[in-house]
Order: structure tokens, then C-alpha cells, then sequence
């Protein structure tokens, strides 16, 4: 079978979709991690709030469709925090996208974007305990920075993140 694979911007309109892909891979990756109760909340956080930040045009927004539907997104921009470098503040693949290399199609083409953007360095924080992320991100051809955080996502309790960093070359 012939995958047709497409990357393209994500724009406003695109709120549902990139909220989907958010929520569902959230839901397959990270239950284990916080409260039942807290966990429905941010699920549902995710799915409604795409719809203003792509509205905002803060960062770029892009996805990747296969066969024509979009099953991951990437959200990137100037690092808050390094000059000159790129941060990816999110990158999510639905579960029905996993093993079909739509994520490493869309990585390739956010770090091409990045490097277009005169981009030398990008770096990203996830977390710790999920294997299938850092796995990606090594493939990908990012290395350990060896910095480790603390992220709270809004429930009290912070969770251990790694961060990866990429020369553009």
C-alpha cells in the first residue's frame, strides 16, 4: 500500500484538528502520569485551545496528513530562552499515525523550516519516563543535552523532562 504523505502551515481554521491529534496522543502517552480527574481536564484543554494559539501566530504551526488526514503537528519558535536557537514547545502524532514515519516526515520538514528561518540550533523538553518520545527524538538525530527539569503542568506535582538540542546544519 502507497502511503501519500503532505505536510503543510497549520492555520486558525485548523483549531479541531490540531486539538484532536493534541487529546489523542496525550491520551495514549500520558494517563499514567497525573489524576484521573486532572488528567480529563487537560485532555479536554488540549482538544478546545488551538483555536486561539494559531489564531495568536505566535510560532509556526504545521501538520502532516497521510492520505489526507492529518495526524500530527509540530508548534515551534524562537527559544524563549537561547538566542538564535529554535524551540519545539510541541510535537504530537494521533495514535492511528504511530510506526507509519509520518512524525519523522514532519520533523524533516519543521527542521528544514527552522534552517530556512536562519535557525542554527533547536532544542526540546519532554519527558522522562516516556521511551517512544526520546526514541523519536534520537532517531531524529537530536542528542541529551544533559539538562533535567521540573515541569508542572498545572496540578502541583512536577514531572521530570529531558531536553534534546540539534545543531541546523
Amino acid at each position: 500500500m502507497t502511503r501519500d504523505f503532505t505536510v503543510y502551515p497549520a492555520h486558525a481554521g485548523d483549531g479541531d484538528v490540531v486539538g484532536e491529534i493534541h487529546a489523542e496522543s496525550w491520551k495514549a502517552a500520558y494517563m499514567g502520569f497525573f489524576s484521573p480527574e486532572f488528567f480529563a481536564e487537560a485532555v479536554r484543554r488540549r482538544r478546545g485551545k488551538w483555536h486561539d494559539v494559531l489564531a495568536r501566530g505566535e510560532a509556526t504551526a504545521m501538520l502532516a496528513a497521510q492520505d489526507d488526514r492529518p495526524l500530527a503537528f509540530s508548534y515551534f519558535g524562537s527559544s524563549p530562552t537561547r538566542p538564535e536557537s529554535a524551540e519545539i514547545f510541541g510535537f504530537y502524532g494521533h495514535p492511528d499515525g504511530w510506526g507509519s514515519g509520518i512524525a519523522g516526515i514532519l520533523m524533516a520538514a519543521s527542521l528544514e523550516t527552522m534552517r530556512e528561518n536562519g535557525f542554527r540550533q533547536v532544542h526540546l523538553w519532554t519527558l522522562r519516563d516516556t521511551p517512544q518520545s526520546r526514541r523519536f527524538y534520537a532517531k531524529s538525530g537530536f542528542t541529551e543535552s544533559g539538562a533535567v527539569r521540573g515541569h508542572d503542568f498545572g496540578d502541583g506535582n512536577p514531572i521530570d523532562q529531558v531536553e534534546y538540542a540539534l545543531v541546523l546544519g
